[in-house]
């Protein structure tokens, strides 16, 4: 009987790193990232607004 060697025992053991990192890879290129993206610039288009109500529009002022 042929014992398998350690290469062969690690095959099945990439084959899961693999399919997680892609998991990963997936969840963070689809799921985290595009959220993360619209928050930073909702964010700053939401303290862009509240700066102009406080303090008035940009541009020269009106005399």
């Amino acid at each position: 009987m042929a014992q398998n060697t350690p290469d062969e025992a690690l095959v099945p053991d990439m084959r899961r790193k693999r399919r997680n990192e892609l998991f990963a890879f997936l969840v963070l290129a689809f799921g985290i990232w595009p959220v993360v993206a619209v928050g930073v610039v909702g964010g700053y288009g939401f303290l862009v607004w509240m700066f102009q109500i406080i303090f008035g529009p940009p541009g020269p002022h009106g005399g």
